[in-house]
């Protein structure tokens, strides 16, 4: 897990929700819904039905948080427009909190190497993009959902360049030498334990 690149995982899942945002916008709400409701319910009937597959000694306590995982699942399945709407809010807080997230890091890679100017103004405009979408989400969600897509591509493409231009080459943490055992510190300067005799 410690090899995993956060910055690289967060453009890949930026750019498939824009692809299906930019592509299918009048769908994509309700799809993204019934999505994040089958993710809901699945690991819910697994831990249901884990529940009664135990054999009557090792019975633990009822999984009640999965009955409810599976019930707000089937919720959204089944109710996919309305939460759609609430899905605009989310992904333009979403958007919002990605471009604080973008200038933050390149206020920090100012630490490490020289930030030009011109590398803030897509993360100030996915900003503004955010705010729009939470100020303006059910108005027209399908102009909504393709700005918030095209945002996201842009999104995406502005954190693999940040990635490729400024993370990469940040310096690597030294790693502190090892602290050595009293005995091993005994043994290099000459001295051995003491034996006892009886």
């Amino acid at each position: 897990m410690k090899n995993i690149n956060y910055s690289f995982l967060r453009a890949i899942c930026a750019l498939l929700i824009s692809l299906v945002l930019i592509l299918f916008p009048a769908e994509a709400g309700n799809y993204l819904v019934i999505t994040i409701g089958i993710v809901f319910m699945v690991p819910s009937i697994f831990s249901i039905v884990g529940y009664f597959t135990l054999p009557i000694g090792f019975k633990l306590r009822f999984p009640v948080e999965a009955v409810g995982g599976l019930l707000f699942g089937l919720w959204l399945m089944i109710m996919p427009s309305f939460f759609a709407d609430l899905l605009t809010y989310l992904l333009g807080f979403i958007l919002l909190m990605g471009g604080v997230q973008q200038i933050a890091a390149l206020m920090g890679a100012r630490h490490w190497v020289h930030v030009p100017v011109k590398f803030y103004i897509i993360p100030v405009l996915i900003l503004l993009a955010g705010f729009f979408a939470l100020f303006n989400p059910t108005g027209v969600r399908d102009t909504a959902f393709t700005i918030i897509g095209i945002t996201g591509l842009v999104y995406t493409i502005s954190e693999l360049v940040n990635w490729f231009a400024f993370t990469r080459k940040k310096p690597k943490v030294s790693t502190a030498p090892a602290i050595k055992s009293d005995i091993e510190t005994k043994q290099e300067d000459g001295v051995d334990d003491a034996e006892i005799l009886e």
